[in-house]
């Protein structure tokens, strides 16, 4: 039975590497180490909605997780419902280099958190749009780089206001995605079927 070491991670990476391993089993059981409850508890609640029996063994601290297929799975979209929700053309509108308001280090883990997780999702958005701090994002030394240069490569537009970029002065160390105004940046907004601000 395949092992999957997630000690030490924090969220949400135990859940993406629990998810690839479960797509790399083809049906097989697998088992996943993890040294914290919440932890325990995210990978349990993704097993399940994706069909898996999850047995649980708590030892001085450290919880292993038996995932095993169990019955039918609760399987993501059908090819036309997935089709569907690329059609509502989604876009991720970033104006900040950190999320939510209080601790700064915080915020900036939580970007670099929901990057990557946007990265590793099955689902992307059509664009990611930058404006104000955000636009740090993209730049040179930017911590989040290699997921939004990821993001890029799968597809995904990033636009980053060019006012904003010259504001910092940043327009020369703009690393991924392109330079952008606000009239593109107004129109797409007002063509996305749903609107995600971080």
């Amino acid at each position: 039975m395949k092992t999957v070491d997630c000690r030490g991670m924090s969220c949400p990476q135990p859940v993406l590497e629990a998810k690839k391993a479960l797509a790399g089993a083809g049906g097989e059981a697998i088992q996943v180490l993890v040294d914290n409850p919440g932890s325990k508890e995210n990978v349990r609640r993704f097993a399940e909605s994706q069909g898996y029996g999850v047995d649980i063994t708590e030892e001085k601290g450290a919880f292993t997780l038996r995932l095993q297929k169990a019955g039918a799975a609760k399987k993501g979209p059908m090819p036309e419902e997935k089709k569907a929700m690329e059609e509502t053309n989604s876009v991720v509108f970033l104006e900040s280099d950190s999320i939510g308001r209080g601790s700064e280090e915080l915020g900036r883990i939580l970007m670099r958190s929901f990057l990557h997780t946007l990265r590793e999702a099955e689902y992307n958005p059509a664009k990611i749009i930058m404006v104000n701090g955000g636009v740090k994002l993209a730049c040179e030394e930017s911590e989040v780089l290699e997921d939004l240069i990821g993001l890029s490569r799968q597809g995904v537009e990033i636009l980053s206001c060019g006012t904003c970029l010259d504001y910092f002065g940043l327009k020369s160390k703009l690393k991924v995605g392109r330079i952008s105004n606000m009239y593109e940046i107004l129109s797409s907004l007002g063509q996305a079927g749903k609107v995600l601000k971080m």
